[in-house]
């Protein structure tokens, strides 16, 4: 689940219950493997970035209008202008948004959404809409200009995210511009116009698809492009060295890890592997190491239904246990609290329930 909660620090892997054994690696143990090029560690990142979609919306919208959306801090909001214009106002800031403008609200505050400046703004929830499963339908205004716009609340899955999102802006704003990247994502926002202007058997799906693609390649446009994704955890992953590291450690998780093994991976010394890692990272390799333990295990429990003993065990811990105690100092719940994806679909559920 996106989430920016902060983690607690932990103990090396010999205290926290680690069984310290030989690590036998079983490819189908994890979904992590990657299938991409080793030399490619931030491109291993995007390629496992995928959208789980807890709300969307097709909005037709006529002057004077307001709107606000509510603050979902686990979830990314999306707003996809496919005709008319509208005001996007986050933190007093307001940017104009045109068809074919596609803006990412990435940390899930609460904004407005306006016709022009100074509109009444009711809370998207209190307005009558017509809803199917998690789409919805929403016609609101005082029949003045028309804006039609696509608006989405989605959460990105695997523990990649919770270095990702963090770094991202408070608005991601992407306009039409020339270059075939552009074009690309300019041509499969006109489908997305196209489907949201006539409803048409299967145009949901058609809809919501899309939209995940399209927030997907707009977090890869910025990781690419902007100067603030150079640095932190994603200029790590462009070090020859380090990105080579990070990506050993989360193609397998569960192997005995040492500073000492790592260094060697990369023929480094010791102390410069692990002056350099907490340099570029921000954080000590092995408390890394343990960190991404518990965001895989926290993947394994909610999205693959593993139980909490199976997860233990692939992970390389002596006991259930110290598994568990080790997992709620990292995530701060409890592992039961995450298994057989309770705690996603309690969430998905809670956001759909809202609009009902």
């Amino acid at each position: 689940m996106l989430t920016s909660r902060c983690f607690l620090l932990v103990r090396p892997e010999t205290v926290d219950g680690r069984s310290g054994r030989p690590h036998t690696r079983d490819v189908a143990e994890t979904p992590f493997e990657n299938p991409l090029d080793a030399a490619d560690p931030l491109g291993e990142a995007l390629h496992f970035l995928r959208v789980t979609g807890s709300f969307y919306c097709r909005s037709e919208l006529t002057a004077p209008w307001g709107l606000t959306m509510p603050d979902w801090p686990d979830c990314l909001w999306f707003h996809i202008v496919t005709a008319g214009r509208l005001l996007l106002v986050v933190d007093g800031g307001t940017r104009v948004l045109q068809p074919g403008d596609l803006a990412l609200v990435p940390h899930g505050q609460g904004h407005t959404l306006h016709s022009e400046a100074g509109t009444l703004a009711p809370d998207v929830r209190s307005i009558e809409h017509e809803f199917r499963n998690k789409y919805a339908i929403l016609r609101h205004g005082g029949g003045g200009a028309a804006t039609t716009v696509v608006c989405g609340a989605v959460r990105l899955d695997h523990p990649a995210t919770h270095h990702i999102v963090p770094l991202l802006p408070r608005v991601i704003h992407v306009e039409p511009t020339s270059g075939p990247h552009s074009e690309w994502m300019q041509s499969t926002l006109r489908l997305v116009a196209a489907e949201a202007a006539e409803v048409r058997p299967g145009g949901e799906a058609v809809i919501t698809r899309l939209s995940d693609i399209l927030v997907i390649q707009t977090l890869r446009a910025w990781i690419e492009h902007d100067p603030a994704a150079q640095r932190g955890w994603l200029g790590a992953l462009r070090d020859r060295q380090i990105g080579r590291a990070i990506s050993l450690i989360h193609r397998d998780p569960a192997r005995d890890w040492t500073v000492a093994s790592l260094a060697s991976e990369l023929a480094m010394s010791r102390s410069a592997f692990a002056a350099r890692f907490t340099e570029l990272v921000d954080e000590p390799a092995m408390r890394y190491v343990t960190r991404w333990r518990m965001q895989v295990a926290r993947t394994w429990l909610g999205d693959d239904g593993a139980t909490v003993a199976e997860v233990a065990g692939r992970l390389g811990y002596q006991s259930e246990a110290a598994f568990s105690r080790a997992f709620k100092r990292v995530v701060g719940v409890s592992p039961g609290a995450v298994s057989s994806g309770r705690l996603a679909r309690d969430e998905a559920d809670r956001l759909a329930a809202t609009f009902v």
